[in-house]
């Protein structure tokens, strides 16, 4: 491979002006996932992660190493239906080739639902708009079986419209310190939400939630506030006053990773990423009910 005159690094973010070295080739692709049995999307030393078992199959179809970049760091546990990474490689390979031969490669977790060939400057992570989330929790009297992992259970009935008024404090751009983990690495708690609302669906009520970008446990600090709120053990103002406060110790635990969802990743037309229906699956289609 030619050697380029800047120090390139796989799936980096282009500097403006430059390309890939020639015969090297940018492309894009959608991952859904079951997180249950993963320490999250990136890699560790000690423990199966979904960057790992992406990187080894399409490492086999494209007959070189690949590494991967990714739209959004999921954290233990957690899902994604729609997840987006970006990887370079020499091999040429269309879409099909791509998802057929990764998928025969991937565990049953996980697999590619897209893929294709993306200009030199596109990156998973830098070059989003914004990124969508859904949490899904059963409020019934007794524990699911089925979907035991996919969703979170809530033993008493939860008060959806409160929980919907509240969402309201969510919105426009505001520090988040009160719903930011511990050990965040960002410079920043301010975050912009775009949409926030809680709806019903039979006897699962989803959660969700589009912004520019979240910090560390954002959303499931979020659901861990509101669940209280659904259960009337906290007024609706009480989200407002978390967020004025920001104080992390003084909200609610953070709710369990089971029920969360990377469902959406938004980026400009010109990136030409496909935006599909969003999940998971097992949830009707809930496209039209407005937030």
């Amino acid at each position: 491979m030619k050697t380029p005159d800047w120090n390139y690094i796989p799936n980096c973010r282009i500097p403006e002006g430059q390309t890939l070295p020639d015969g090297v080739i940018r492309y894009a692709a959608i991952v859904s996932y079951d997180g249950s049995t993963f320490c999250g999307f990136q890699r560790q030393k000690h423990s199966p992660s979904v960057q790992a078992v992406l990187e080894k199959a399409l490492s086999y179809v494209a007959d070189e190493p690949v590494t991967v970049g990714c739209a959004g760091r999921t954290d233990t546990a957690v899902h994604a239906s729609y997840q987006v990474v970006h990887f370079d490689c020499m091999a040429k390979r269309d879409g099909r080739n791509w998802v057929m031969g990764a998928n025969s490669k991937l565990p049953n977790s996980v697999a590619l639902v897209w893929a294709g060939q993306v200009t030199s400057d596109f990156h998973a992570r830098f070059s989003a708009l914004s990124r969508t989330y859904r949490y899904v929790i059963a409020s019934q009297e007794s524990r699911p079986a089925i979907l035991s992992t996919g969703v979170t259970w809530v033993k008493f009935p939860l008060r959806q419209d409160l929980m919907q008024t509240a969402c309201q404090f969510l919105l426009g751009e505001q520090d988040f310190s009160a719903f930011r983990g511990a050990g965040c690495q960002s410079l920043s708690p301010f975050r912009n939400v775009y949409e926030a609302s809680v709806y019903q669906s039979s006897n699962l009520l989803i959660f969700e939630i589009t912004a520019n970008a979240f910090v560390l446990h954002m959303v499931r600090n979020i659901v861990g506030s509101l669940i209280e709120v659904g259960l009337s053990r906290r007024p609706v103002s009480w989200i407002k006053d978390l967020l004025d406060g920001g104080d992390r110790s003084k909200s609610a635990a953070t709710a369990s990773p089971n029920g969360l969802y990377l469902v959406n990743v938004r980026y400009p037309d010109t990136a030409e990423i496909p935006d599909l229906p969003k999940g998971p699956l097992f949830l009707p289609d809930l496209e039209g009910r407005g937030a």
